[in-house]
Parts: C-alpha cells; structure tokens; sequence
C-alpha cells in the first residue's frame, strides 16, 4: 500500500470512528436526547451571553433554515432561549439555557478526555510531532478548500 493510501485510510477511518465514539457516548450519556448535530450547535453557541443566529448558521456552516430548524427542536427539549433584538428586530438572538450550558459543559469534557485519552500513549517528542503534522493537515485544508468555499 502507498503512503497515500494509508494515509488516506487513517484519515476516512480516525474521523469516521471519532464521531462515532461521540455518538454513541451521547446516546448512552444524560443528553440522550440530543442528535450529533444537536450537540455541535450547542457546542458553537457555547457559553457566549448571546449569539445571533446568522453568525451561528455562518459557523456551523449551515442554512439559515437549517438552523432553524435545529433551534426549534433544542427550544422544545429546554436547550436553547430564543429571542428577537430590541435594537433591531429583524436579528434574532440565541442562548444557551442552563440545561444547554451542562450538555456544553459535558461536551467540551468528553473532548478533553477523547485527547488526553489519545495523547497519554505519547511521548513529549511524539506529541510536538503530532501537533506539527496535524496543524500543517489542517492549514492544508484550509487553503485547498478556502477557494472552492467549503471551508
């Protein structure tokens, strides 16, 4: 096998099985009623006191209707706080409840026990060298795919 196909098997496989093991540990955990994507929007609104949601559609990269809709389902399961801007009424204003704020909380705790986890099996060489190769993979991507508008 080539260097590029294995990388490429790692890549498809590490990011396939990461969000599985996120699933799953949501489905089994005390927000088992939250979707992946769910958690991601709760994760992208994070702790901030508001955000609005073309800036939040913006960075979930999704539609404004998409977003929406995903709002309206965390609204009715005591997630999320809506509200319209008395500056100017055609923003509107998204906030995590104290609910959403525990599933923030329990997300950002998985994410840390996922790399501490991943990261004890390191040595400090082995670490810098990943950080290396992983940040020179991200900015990759970030600049082949910037242009096309993907990222």
């Amino acid at each position: 096998m080539s260097n590029h196909e294995t990388v490429n098997e790692i890549l498809v496989r590490l990011f396939a099985n990461i969000l599985d093991i996120e699933e799953k540990c949501l489905k089994i955990g005390e927000f088992s009623d939250l979707s992946i994507t769910e958690m991601h929007v709760i994760d992208n609104i994070g702790l901030t006191s508001e955000r609005t949601m073309s800036d939040t559609a913006k960075a979930v990269k999704v539609t404004s209707g998409t977003l929406t809709t995903a709002i309206d389902n965390l609204i009715k399961k005591g997630y999320v706080e809506r509200r319209r801007s008395s500056e100017d009424r055609r923003v509107v204003k998204i906030r995590l409840t104290e609910r959403g704020r525990e599933a923030y909380k329990s997300h950002e705790d998985f994410h840390k026990d996922l790399v501490t986890s991943a990261l004890e099996r390191l040595s400090s060489h082995e670490e810098e060298v990943l950080i290396k190769v992983l940040t020179n993979i991200d900015e990759f991507f970030s600049e082949k795919y910037k242009h096309a508008g993907w990222y």
